[in-house]
């Protein structure tokens, strides 16, 4: 599988990516771009994105740059991550770059930029650092 089909095979599956409608930008070894629509349940009550959304989404990014670094048949898992909120997520969409900066026999780390996407611009929201662990990867469905 190309790194591509990798990360839209485990968005699709993963539970909290199908449900809040992840999609996947543009995906390369070590490299990946996610995009999330605006949806009401994925507001907190200012009507921004709420942070829970924003670091999943950033978990998620950096789990798939990393898992597409590795060696087939192997998957990062987060051990660490930590978010620094630089702005409201007020946009239409949030939008995550992900690239892997270490992979090691058995943990990876990756930086991960947010942005809050308007139609005239795009505003950097949040960053953050992510360790994952290597892991042998479970089946994926067919």
């Amino acid at each position: 599988m190309t790194p591509e089909e990798i990360v839209r095979k485990v968005t699709a599956l993963t539970g909290f990516t199908h449900a809040a409608g992840v999609e996947v930008l543009a995906a390369e070894a070590g490299l990946v771009r996610l995009g999330l629509q605006r949806k009401p349940e994925l507001l907190q009550f200012n009507g921004y994105f709420h942070g829970g959304v924003v670091s999943g989404l950033a978990d998620h990014a950096a789990g798939a740059a990393a898992t597409t670094a590795l060696a087939p048949g192997k998957i990062a898992v987060t051990v660490d991550l930590h978010i620094n909120f630089l702005a409201p997520a007020r946009g239409s969409s949030l939008e995550a770059r992900a690239r892997t900066l270490q992979v090691g026999g058995t943990l990876c780390v990756v930086a991960v930029e947010l942005d809050s996407v308007t139609p005239s611009d795009k505003q950097l929201c949040a960053v953050a650092t992510v360790t994952l662990r290597v892991v042998d990867m479970p089946p994926l469905p067919a």
